[in-house]
């Protein structure tokens, strides 16, 4: 099979170029695919717990440390006890982290309409249904399991 044939390779590919171009208009805002897709994963009006923002995005919480860290430095976002539980922190928006937001939500909102004026209704509901089925492949745990304890065992004969 060659690589352009495999699943994994066109979406690591498309996202990649996906990623570049977001990476490239953001980049007269200061602003990265990376930084607009925390932005936008973060509540307007109630801010968002801070553990909820890496699983929101399918990252690992120490993933986003940094990131988060470094948006708090330039002033995008603050901290905040949880009122209803003081032992969590909510990531709020400033006002400058609201404007880089509304910057962000337009790239993609323009992205999707260009790809919606592309691509069939149809196409698109098929392409949905199959992210969807690789996702559910993704997340049975038992599947993994078995798939690397195959690979493991093939690698090792």
């Amino acid at each position: 099979m060659k690589r352009e044939e495999t699943v994994d390779f066109n979406i690591k590919a498309t996202w990649h170029a996906i990623s570049r171009m977001y990476n490239q208009y953001g980049d007269k805002f200061e602003l990265t695919a990376s930084t607009g897709f925390v932005l936008l994963n973060i509540d307007v009006e109630d801010g968002t717990p801070a553990t909820k923002i890496a699983p929101l995005m399918g990252l690992e919480a120490r993933s986003l440390t940094r990131m988060l860290k470094s948006m708090e430095e330039r002033g995008w976002i603050y901290r905040e006890k949880d009122p209803d539980d003081g032992r969590s922190v909510r990531i709020r928006l400033t006002k400058v982290g609201k404007e880089k937001r509304e910057i962000s939500r337009k790239s993609v909102k323009e992205f999707n309409n260009r790809v919606q004026a592309a691509v069939s209704q149809e196409k698109l509901e098929t392409f949905f249904e199959v992210i969807n089925s690789i996702n559910i492949i993704l997340d049975d745990k038992n599947h993994l399991h078995t798939f690397i304890e195959e690979l493991e065992y093939e690698t090792s004969h």
